[in-house]
């Protein structure tokens, strides 16, 4: 008797640099080791949600979300993104410094996501305004928030709506840290055991590795993802958010997951310390990655 293949439902945002690095993956490109794979896309701060609930057994996740789920699942190696001194930005409709916003209303995608708690470690007191991440720009240019915090390709297009600059949240971090600010990491269901964890990050990693590998066609699956955007900014956004750092985070994507987190909880954003398990693709979980506080 011929048994059915396991599924794993594997869920990203509708972003092009997600779609560039799960294009191999969720087309059946590559050898899946006999898993069935289904794709599911929502908006991050959703996904967030989602993994609150353990919904989903292998997800892009906040950084930030991470530290109230991180008893359920585990971060994978492959499949971060890190702006290495640039990240989501602060716009506005007329030209202030980021200090004059304290008490003001900002639009945020989520109060879950990285972005959110990057801004109130820079911008301790101000009102966050839900607003989805797709319609910041127009609420900003509405005159319905004093500023909007803008993540995605949101942070090309901003000009686009006559906005101004305020601050860029990864370049302040790094002046901080210097470290890169990292947004999103890919999170794995610690009750699929350890063997199907490891498989389905060697996937997340080889359907990266294809991406990059085959750029153009990686592009023109991202493409449908791009709102708006022109190939080559496409190409450009790809390539700030799918680098080196995403096809391993290595110690030091590492220690900027941790030491966000980290920050985080010392400005009481965070409840709790948050113990950081980091997947090894090559063995088990690796219990030295941990941070206790």
């Amino acid at each position: 008797m011929q048994t059915q293949p396991r599924r794993i439902t594997i869920a990203h945002s509708p972003d092009s640099d997600d779609a560039f690095m799960f294009y191999a993956l969720a087309k059946g490109l590559i050898d899946t080791e006999g898993l069935e794979v289904v794709e599911e896309l929502q908006d991050i701060e959703s996904l967030n949600q989602r993994c609150l609930r353990a919904e989903l057994e292998l997800s892009a996740a906040s950084v930030h979300a991470y530290a109230y789920f991180s008893d359920r699942y585990a971060v994978l190696p492959c499949g971060a993104s890190l702006g290495e001194g640039y990240g989501p930005r602060v716009v506005s409709r007329e030209p202030v410094e980021i200090e004059t916003l304290s008490g003001r209303t900002v639009a945020i995608p989520g109060m879950l996501t990285s972005a959110a708690l990057a801004l109130r470690l820079f911008l301790p007191s101000f009102e966050p305004k839900l607003v989805p991440f797709d319609r910041i720009l127009e609420a900003v240019r509405d005159g319905e928030v004093d500023a909007g915090l803008v993540i995605h390709e949101g942070q090309l297009t901003y000009l686009r709506f006559g906005l101004h600059l305020v601050a860029d949240l990864g370049e302040l971090w790094l002046r901080r840290t210097g470290l890169p600010l990292p947004l999103g990491v890919n999170v794995v269901r610690r009750d699929l055991g350890e063997e199907t964890i490891r498989q389905v990050g060697r996937l997340l990693q080889r359907s990266i590795e294809y991406g990059l590998g085959h750029r153009s066609e990686a592009l023109d699956h991202a493409m449908s993802h791009a709102r708006g955007l022109e190939r080559r900014q496409v190409d450009r956004f790809v390539g700030l958010y799918v680098n080196d750092l995403t096809r391993d985070l290595g110690e030091r994507g590492r220690e900027a997951v941790r030491r966000l987190l980290e920050q985080g909880h010392e400005a009481g954003i965070i409840p709790r310390p948050v113990a950081v398990e980091f997947v090894r693709l090559d063995g088990s979980l690796d219990g030295s990655e941990v941070w206790r506080g």
